[in-house]
């Protein structure tokens, strides 16, 4: 039992509070209301929200005060940067919990990578709350990197805070035995795009509760109906906002919170992560202070995360300070009542971690232009459709004299000469190639150009560490190599932030289509948990069906 008296003397005025922040108006996320009130804290909790004094006083006049934001649903590597820089991005814009899966570093690398992000994620202000991978590989014939199966799983759980999304739903509602046994935690994150009925009754009785998939307002709300936690998401390419922001109601409100899923460190530096989730939801007229809620509260209550997520006494002193409820401006962070970012800096650093056992990870021959050799077939044939702002594509008809993009999946870990060969429209790629080792979820290399020579150019240009290449006409245009299992750098977030902005002006030579993010639409196609079609080293799947063209 934790000794309360010095909380107890603090909250009395009896004994010294470490902190107080005078003269805020507090955001109460029990009431909906803004008091205007002192806040004391001590040893890192929340003891008073009244009126307090002391030595160590902090003047915050007119300034809104809130509890520390959650990204309820991310992974870290989709950042581009390993765990310690992606903290120095995001505490900045007042995000101190972030709820992350990391199943992209272990389809690539197994328990390596698994230990790998363990290890990063210690000793930065930012409570990662790491969830093991259930899905490794995502569909049983991916060719991944490593294997997570239910006995390693088990083994293993206690280490990590939850079980990731689970994305085999075929396998939950046929009870498949293998699948169910992954299920060994009492929290566990949901994918179940578009199920609904008596599957989606099922899928939530294996005690699955959360999800980020939703299509539309209706989807949404059957899901809330069956007891599930929705994530509104707001990444890089996948913007669900605006959709689903109506399924927001007094009555759905509290099974409501923010995620970002998959967003780049660049998107994070200009934009902000959930901040901006907050600001996007009160420009589309949501209230002020119900933003708040759920970015905070709903999130911490959700995942189980006691004594977070409220300035009230006895809850952790993880604070925001801003200049208003818009979050134009974060003056202020505090993690356990110890100011870790101001003014949208970073006022930590974070030790290096072994990277060893996760580099060079990409294994894949010298790749000439015949290797892409292939005529168009004859008649009419499927192709994959990208849908702007989406990860979802639709499964189309093609033919000889359609504007189309050839693609290629390399299975790229264990150089088993596995490739898939398709086609894409709204793509449009002119006189060039892209290619890159980030391909959801195995990872494995895929490139997209209009010539064979090029797309070899650019594969080659990754070598062993992986990473984006943009060629063309026989040139590199830009690379930006990504060192830790050819997902994330091990380099400063501003600085892959530049380096990549490069490759967006190398990729607009190339005349891509403008709606279309010309990298994170391609490392999608391989994902055959999203419908409609996808592309595989072992061919084009199509995913409504669950099988191969």
């Amino acid at each position: 039992m934790k000794d309360v008296k010095k909380y107890i003397d603090a909250a009395m005025g009896r004994g010294e509070a470490d902190l107080i922040l005078n003269g805020g108006n507090v955001v109460d996320v029990f009431t909906g209301q803004v008091i205007r009130a002192d806040v004391a804290i001590k040893d890192g909790i929340i003891c008073g929200v009244g009126s307090y004094s002391g030595e160590n006083e902090v003047d915050i006049t007119n300034k809104y005060v809130m509890p520390s934001f959650v990204d309820a649903h991310i992974h870290i590597e989709s950042s581009m940067v390993a765990p310690q820089e992606y903290a120095r991005a995001v505490v900045p814009h007042g995000i101190t919990t972030v709820i992350a899966d990391p199943h992209e570093i272990t389809n690539v690398c197994g328990e390596d990578g698994l230990n790998y992000m363990l290890a990063a994620s210690e000793n930065i202000p930012l409570d990662v709350k790491l969830m093991l991978p259930s899905c490794v590989p995502a569909a049983p014939f991916e060719h991944a990197g490593a294997v997570l199966d239910a006995k390693t799983t088990q083994s293993i759980a206690d280490k990590f805070y939850g079980i990731g999304e689970m994305m085999n739903y075929p396998g939950i509602i046929n009870a498949d035995s293998e699948t169910l046994g992954k299920l060994c935690s009492d929290i566990i994150d949901g994918h179940a795009p578009l199920l609904s009925g008596n599957e989606l009754d099922a899928y939530v009785s294996a005690g699955i509760k959360t999800d980020h998939e939703c299509a539309n307002i209706e989807e949404m709300t059957e899901k809330i109906s069956k007891g599930m936690s929705i994530l509104l998401r707001e990444g890089t390419l996948s913007k669900d906002m605006a959709s689903l922001l109506g399924g927001v109601t007094p009555y759905t409100l509290r099974r409501c919170m923010f995620c970002s899923d998959d967003r780049f460190v660049g998107d994070i530096i200009r934009r902000g992560s959930i901040d901006h989730c907050i600001r996007k939801a009160q420009r589309l007229g949501m209230n002020e202070v119900d933003t708040i809620i759920m970015a905070t509260l709903n999130a911490y209550e959700t995942y189980g995360i006691k004594n977070h997520g409220a300035i009230a006494p006895s809850y952790a002193a993880d604070i925001v300070v801003a200049d208003d409820l818009h979050l134009n401006r974060i003056e202020k962070v505090y993690k356990d009542g110890v100011l870790v970012a101001e003014n949208g800096w970073p006022l930590f650093e974070a030790a290096k971690v072994d990277t060893s056992k996760v580099i060079n990870t990409v294994h894949l021959p010298e790749i000439t232009a015949d290797f892409f050799a292939r005529d168009l077939p004859e008649g009419e044939f499927a192709a994959i459709e990208l849908v702007p702002e989406s990860v979802v594509t639709k499964k189309v008809t093609a033919k000889k004299g359609d504007r189309l993009s050839k693609v290629c999946v390399i299975e790229r870990h264990h150089n088993l000469g596995t490739k898939g060969i398709g086609y894409v429209t709204n793509y449009n790629i002119t006189n060039g190639a892209i290619a890159t080792s980030i391909g959801h979820d195995s990872h494995n290399v895929i490139v997209i150009g209009d010539n064979d020579a090029d797309m070899a150019l650019a594969v080659n240009t990754l070598g062993k560490s992986g990473g984006i290449a943009v060629c063309s006409k026989g040139k590199v245009l830009g690379y930006l190599e990504l060192d830790i299992a050819g997902l994330m750098s091990s380099k400063r977030a501003r600085d892959v932030y530049s380096t990549h902005k490069q490759l967006e002006e190398a990729a607009k030579q190339l005349k891509i289509t403008h709606t279309v993010d010309p990298f994170l639409s391609l490392a999608f196609l391989p994902l055959p948990v999203i419908p409609e079609i996808r592309i595989t080293d072992s061919g084009l799947f199509d995913v409504l069906k669950f099988e191969f063209i």
